[in-house]
């Protein structure tokens, strides 16, 4: 996914600070087509991992990124400042990554894509590396939805437990909660997965 990404758009630009985010909103808010193109650019790439690790189908995640970027679009001027435009836009992709995974009957398949290892690790060192992330892909596949989400956003995407809980529409306390149960699965799934390869 990022591959085409960079393929499409070139490298994904650095994350503006918020307050840049804010004034794309408004701006976007008013119909500007190129605010909207900028910050589209700048979630593209996080929103296709983030839904990467949630609903595991290379074929629907530009689709539901592309929704959520439309409710973006059509709802600028509902945005109230409560929380960081960041939070706001995930909130949105999550939903409609819920939305696209209810809506399946089929099993739901990974495309994760391994990234190689440094050309200067030692052969040894690149292959413990890649069976690592292989270990941690299979492991975040057995938790739960929710769990998984959690994981991704708190691992992947630099999210505190508030925004999370605000992203998620649920408690704080249960956001901890299931990222207590996540590390504790992982825990097993993962020294298990070491011992196999012992």
């Amino acid at each position: 996914m990022l591959k085409q990404w960079r393929a499409r758009f070139g490298r994904a630009p650095a994350a503006p600070s918020g307050s840049s985010e804010t004034a794309l909103i408004a701006l976007i808010a008013g119909g500007d087509r190129d605010a909207f193109q900028a910050l589209y650019r700048i979630y593209f790439g996080r929103l296709a991992r983030f839904l990467d690790r949630m609903v595991r189908d290379g074929a629907l995640i530009e689709e539901i990124v592309n929704d959520t970027m439309l409710v973006v679009w059509q709802k600028a001027h509902t945005f109230d400042h409560t929380c960081k435009v960041s939070t706001w836009v995930f909130a949105i992709a999550y939903r409609q990554g819920l939305k696209a995974v209810n809506l399946r009957d089929e099993p739901v398949e990974s495309n994760v894509e391994l990234e190689a290892g440094d050309v200067r690790y030692e052969p040894e060192h690149a292959l413990a590396q890649q069976q690592l992330q292989e270990g941690v892909g299979e492991a975040l596949k057995a938790l739960s939805l929710e769990q998984r989400v959690v994981v991704t956003l708190t691992y992947y995407h630099d999210m505190g437990y508030q925004e999370i809980a605000e992203t998620m529409g649920c408690p704080l306390n249960t956001v901890k909660t299931r990222m207590f149960h996540a590390r504790q699965r992982l825990r097993v799934l993962l020294s298990a997965h070491q011992e196999e390869l012992s």
